[in-house]
């Protein structure tokens, strides 16, 4: 009851006028990232979030997350029109999606897309609504030790569970905790890394280096590949809508089960470009019409779209509960929390109830808003496809520099941005992922310190890692998840000799 009563009063927050109009200013914002490729949900949230600096941190964080939403939706749109994935976790959608508007049935392909992306992110919230106070107040146990534990789970999960090489997932790593050990030691209070130059004394700023890997670097591969866009036209009205709704409920079984991938694999860091293939895998697997996917099958757009929302909504619960993000968007956040002078964790819970439930009551709304705002603007939406990519590409560089600057207002930090997109785009030619790295940069220093101060605790003595149950099991599946991709390899040349 005392959870329902916080989630009323935070009702009464999101509820406000101010919140309600950033609510859609978000959707719409997040919409139009998420039809743009080379924009994602990372990239616009890291590029508006200096916007962000002046407002009070809920109403920061509201129009931040229904950016998110809104992206989330967007991608479908160019998936199924144009049969290019506005963001990855869209590319699943394309395979039944853009088929099925070839056939003349966008409006439909559309609807079953916006609605299944509703109720995976509706199934999300309230998983999230009843699990993250449970969390949090389990997490109040936790020390040096038992959050050293979870944050080597994180870095360790990716290595284990990630779809990329071992070997290049760690490199990213190690490069981001190289970037977040410049500046001052927070313990000791000495320089690192600074080589005598007094403007990186106050090391890599988070949101620099994200605006350029994510934003100049995307930038960069698209006016390589030289966009063109050719899509096909949607109409959508009320009786496609209803039409396709009545539908929907044939295909409950499979959305229930990416539902659960969906929470799954947000929760740990697998995120929701994984979350869509997977679902939309086990789904040609198990329905009976898996055999005709990738010809205009609905339950083939229903599967990722519903899995991908599913996992970029719970994606937030560790990084609020435990200060631990899902996806390179929840690190974003993360960063943005920071930044306004949140610790996000067990105590915000306790110390800042209505930002936290606020937010939770956001994504109730914020979704129910998107879906409004999609079904009502798609042809909107498409027009923006029509723009010249030439006229695209040098409006989103000039608002990443201003965003770049307005961090510190220092022109080093749009040439820092500069060297970042760079970095961004030599990643992507060479298939090196970047969410390992920003993960990296971002909880480096504060793993770095639950180490320190664990080993100040023990004298020196790792085996403070071991020294309870929880701590232990933690550290031990840490362990596992690191060693996975090796074992597994060693069983495979075992096997088949």
């Amino acid at each position: 009851m005392e959870e329902l009563n916080a989630l009323f009063h935070g009702f009464a927050v999101a509820l406000s006028p101010l919140n309600v109009l950033l609510m859609f200013v978000g959707i719409l914002l997040g919409v139009v990232i998420g039809v743009l490729p080379g924009l994602g949900g990372a990239n616009g949230i890291a590029i508006l979030l200096p916007l962000t600096f002046t407002m009070p941190p809920t109403s920061a964080i509201i129009m931040l997350s229904c950016i998110y939403w809104g992206a989330l939706f967007g991608g479908a749109i160019t998936s199924v029109l144009f049969n290019i994935p506005g963001e990855p976790w869209s590319v699943a959608t394309t395979f039944d999606g853009y088929p099925m508007a070839q056939q003349g049935r966008a409006g439909e392909a559309l609807t079953a897309a916006f609605t299944s992306s509703f109720v995976g992110a509706l199934f999300a919230v309230i998983v999230f609504t009843f699990l993250a106070p449970l969390v949090a107040s389990f997490a109040l146990k936790f020390g040096p030790p038992e959050f050293f534990s979870v944050y080597l789970l994180t870095f360790c999960s990716f290595v284990g569970l990630g779809k990329g090489a071992p070997f290049k997932i760690i490199a990213a790593m190690m490069i981001g905790f190289a970037l977040a050990a410049v500046g001052i030691d927070t313990v000791t209070g000495q320089l690192r890394l600074t080589f005598g130059w007094t403007e990186m004394m106050r090391g890599f700023d988070f949101l620099v280096a994200v605006i350029g890997l994510f934003g100049i670097g995307e930038i960069l591969q698209s006016m390589e590949e030289g966009l063109a866009f050719q899509g096909k036209q949607a109409k959508i009205n009320s009786r496609i809508v209803l039409e396709t709704w009545a539908k929907l409920p044939r295909y409950w079984t499979s959305s229930l089960r990416a539902c659960l991938i969906g929470c799954a694999m947000g929760i740990v860091p697998g995120g929701a470009t994984p979350a869509s293939f997977m679902s939309y895998g086990v789904a040609k697997r198990v329905s009976r019409n898996g055999p005709k996917f990738g010809t205009g099958q609905v339950e083939g757009v229903v599967a990722p779209e519903t899995a991908a929302h599913a996992a970029g909504t719970s994606a937030l619960l560790p990084m609020l509960t435990l200060g631990v993000p899902g996806s390179p968007t929840a690190a974003v956040l993360l960063g943005g929390l920071l930044i306004w002078g949140l610790q996000p964790g067990p105590l915000l819970f306790v110390e800042k109830k209505d930002f936290v439930w606020g937010l939770i009551a956001s994504m109730y709304l914020g979704n129910l808003a998107g879906l409004i705002v999609v079904l009502t603007c798609v042809p909107l939406f498409a027009a923006i496809l029509r723009v010249p990519f030439s006229i695209i590409a040098p409006v989103i560089i000039v608002i990443c520099a201003i965003g770049a600057y307005t961090v510190h207002n220092a022109m080093l930090d749009i040439w820092l941005m500069l060297l970042f997109g760079v970095i961004g785009y030599v990643f992507k030619k060479l298939d090196y992922p970047l969410a390992p790295l920003v993960l990296a940069l971002v909880l480096g220093d504060r793993a770095e310190d639950s180490f320190r101060q664990s080993m100040l605790m023990s004298q020196g003595d790792v085996s403070i890692f071991f020294s309870n149950a929880l701590v232990g099991g933690i550290t031990a599946l840490a362990l596992v998840l690191l060693f996975w991709p090796l074992g597994a390899s060693l069983i495979a040349r075992l096997r088949y000799g």
